[in-house]
C-alpha cells in the first residue's frame, strides 16, 4: 500500500517516539568483516544491551565514502549522526568503510577488476554477519544514494526483514549520466554518448578521448558496464519484504520522481516526503549554493523528522501507521 505522508504525520510521529526512553548508555566498537579479497573495517553503536534489538546496517552512497558517509573534501558527518541518533531510539546500528576507503582501504581491488557485484556481496556479508550476534533480532538495511540499489541486490541474497531506500535513484546509472551530460557543451555530449551507448551494451571502448579519460578511463570501464545493467526499479519490484521509500524535497542530487519510479514498481511500498531534506539527510533549501554548503558543515545534525520515521518503521515491523 502506498502511503504518501506529509509533514504533519512527521511531527506526530516524532512526539511519540520522542515520548519512549532515551538510552544513555551505548557501546561503541571497532568491527573487522573478514573477506576473500581484504579485511573490511565498520563501527558498530550498540544501545543498553538486550537480547533481540533491532539493528540496521547503513550503506553509504557512491564515490570513496566511507563510514561516516564523508568523502575527501566534503565531510558532513551524516551517517555517523543517523547512527547515532538511532541508537537513541534502541536500534543498533552498523556502518563501515566502503572497500578501498579509509580503514578497508587493504582490501581495495585494481580498478580494473571492480565490479558493481563485489560493493553488494560486501553489503550481504555484513548481514550476515550481523544475523551470527544474538544481540540482535531483525536486522534492516538502509541504503542512501547509491548504497539503496547495493542494499537491494544484498536483501535479496541475505536475510533482512526490511529494507529502506534514502535518496536512491530510480532509474539505471547510465540514464543519470546521461542527464548529467546533457547539462556538458554539444561537443562533450557528441564523444560522450555513443561511449555511454556502448558500454550499455556490455562493449568497451578503446581508444577514448583524452577529454573522457576521468569518466571512462579503460580501467573503469568494465565497472560500469557491471554497474548499468542493474535497474533500480526492477530489483524493488523484486522485494517480498516491508520497503520504505524516503526522498527529501530540498535534495538537488536525487528528486521526488526517483521515489515515484520507485513507488511505482513495488506498490506495497511506504513513501515519506520530508520537507526541507537535502541529499545529505540535512535542514536545507533548494538554491544550490546553499545547500552545497552544506556539505561541509559536520555540525549541522541530520534531521529529526527522518530519524523519527524511521525507528517507527523499523520498531513497527516494517509498517507506518496511516494518517
Amino acid at each position: 500500500m502506498r502511503a504518501y505522508i506529509g509533514s504533519f504525520f512527521i511531527a506526530i510521529c516524532l512526539m511519540l517516539c520522542m515520548s519512549g526512553r532515551a538510552y544513555s548508555a551505548l557501546e561503541e566498537s571497532v568491527v573487522q568483516l573478514q573477506t576473500a579479497n581484504g579485511v573490511l573495517e565498520g563501527t558498530l553503536l550498540v544501545p543498553e544491551a538486550s537480547r533481540g534489538m533491532p539493528v540496521v546496517l547503513l550503506v553509504a552512497g557512491s564515490g570513496p565514502t566511507d563510514r561516516n558517509g564523508n568523502q575527501p573534501g566534503l565531510h558532513h558527518n551524516a551517517l555517523l549522526q543517523l547512527s547515532g541518533a538511532l541508537a537513541q531510539y534502541g536500534i543498533a546500528s552498523l556502518r563501515y568503510d566502503k572497500r578501498g576507503v579509509g580503514q578497508s582501504m587493504g582490501a581495495a581491488p585494481r580498478e580494473e577488476d571492480l565490479r558493481f557485484e563485489q560493493y553488494a556481496a560486501d553489503v550481504r556479508d555484513w548481514v550476515k554477519w550481523l544475523a551470527r550476534d544474538k544481540r540482535f533480532g531483525k536486522i534492516t538495511v538502509i541504503g542512501h544514494s547509491e548504497g539503496s540499489l547495493l542494499g537491494m541486490l544484498a536483501a535479496r541474497q541475505a536475510k533482512v526483514a526490511n529494507f529502506i531506500s534514502i535518496a536512491g535513484p530510480g532509474r539505471p546509472a547510465d540514464q543519470l549520466l546521461q542527464m548529467q551530460l546533457a547539462s556538458q557543451p554539444a561537443e562533450i555530449q557528441g564523444m560522450a554518448l555513443p561511449v555511454l551507448e556502448r558500454l550499455k551494451q556490455g562493449k568497451t571502448v578503446s581508444p577514448v578521448n583524452p577529454a573522457l579519460q576521468a569518466l571512462f578511463r579503460p580501467s573503469v570501464q568494465p565497472y560500469l558496464i557491471s554497474w548499468f545493467k542493474y535497474d533500480p526499479a526492477k530489483e524493488i519490484a523484486k522485494l517480498k519484504i516491508p520497503v520504505l521509500i524516503v526522498q527529501g524535497t530540498a535534495d538537488i542530487q536525487v528528486g521526488e520522481e526517483d521515489a515515484r519510479l520507485l513507488d511505482f514498481a513495488n506498490q506495497d511500498a511506504a513513501v515519506v516526503l520530508i520537507d526541507g531534506m537535502n541529499h545529505i539527510l540535512k535542514q536545507s533549501v533548494p538554491d544550490r549554493a546553499q545547500n552545497w554548503n552544506t556539505y561541509t558543515q559536520p555540525e549541522l545534525p541530520v534531521m529529526p523528522e527522518l530519524t523519527a520515521v524511521l525507528a517507527r518503521f523499523i520498531r513497527q515491523g516494517g509498517k507506518l501507521d496511516e494518517q
